[in-house]
């Protein structure tokens, strides 16, 4: 279900409905009370005209409805947009059930549903955690750590990641202790930096272990999860389209995953521009 689809839709008819009544059908509408009103008498004709002087029911829901669907459509596609984590590709950062916000327009201003960008605002940074349409499937929104921009030398070997020639710092800190199932407890919690800013992230030798060496395409961007051995990124399916970008991940705004016990308030408002050690 293409919800911006529905919510276009429905904001476009419902404006239109109001509009074309407020211009073809309203007046003629007043003018036949007001010719009542005079046969009728003054008096009569307020009784009269406060009877009748009723919108039809479409026309009532279309005036009410329509600035409210206005002004979610504007936030939604223009500003922020509420997202849930429905994976682990992306621990110890996000966990499944965290509900986040994701800046629209940090990375341009685009038309909702066609996804032209209008305006450029920003770019993407090595670092960013970014919502995307996944490119083998576009319906489908993904979350992964911007690794590598237009131009970067990928190179990967275990568990180590070298950008443009230089590796980029990883140190271990102990081991995780799980989500709320406990999922994962026992892997190693290092912290990477990328440009001078620290995130943690999962390592297992059992999962999924890819090496290898890549360049980043013009106006795309290499993307991977901070679970490294536990996501689905560019190491298995290459690069994300500038033009696929939805938007730069900001804060968690509520937890609520009912696999593993429900509410955690204190996840609550943390940011997720850059998480720190320990």
């Amino acid at each position: 279900m293409n919800f911006e689809l529905i919510l276009v839709v429905a904001t476009f008819a419902s404006g239109l409905i109001w509009l074309v009544d407020r211009l073809a059908f309203r007046p003629k509408r007043l003018a036949r009370l007001e010719s009542e009103a005079r046969q009728l008498g003054h008096e009569a004709g307020i009784e009269r005209k406060e009877a009748s002087d009723s919108e039809p029911l479409l026309v009532d829901y279309a005036k009410s409805f329509f600035p409210i669907l206005l002004v979610v459509l504007v936030i939604r596609s223009f500003l922020f947009e509420p997202f849930r984590i429905p994976s682990g590709s992306m621990m110890p950062t996000l966990l499944v059930g965290d509900f986040i916000l994701v800046n629209k327009f940090s990375y341009g201003l685009r038309l909702p549903v066609v996804d032209t960008k209008v305006l450029p605002i920003g770019e993407p940074e090595r670092g960013d955690v970014a919502v995307f349409r996944y490119p083998e499937q576009p319906e489908v929104d993904y979350i992964k750590r911007i690794i590598g921009l237009p131009g970067d030398a990928v190179r990967i070997d275990n568990h180590r990641l070298w950008i443009n020639g230089r590796e980029v710092s990883l140190e271990p800190q102990g081991r995780y202790a799980g989500d709320g199932n406990l999922k994962h407890a026992g892997l190693t919690v290092a912290v990477e930096e990328l440009d001078g800013n620290p995130h943690q992230v999962l390592l297992d030798n059992g999962g999924y272990l890819r090496s290898g060496e890549w360049t980043v395409p013009d106006d795309e961007y290499f993307v991977m999860g901070d679970n490294r051995n536990h996501s689905n990124d560019s190491r298995f399916w290459g690069t994300v389209p500038e033009s696929n970008l939805v938007g730069k991940a900001v804060m968690i705004w509520l937890h609520w995953n009912w696999q593993d016990g429900g509410f955690d308030a204190s996840r609550i408002g943390r940011s997720i521009d850059v998480v720190e050690s320990d």
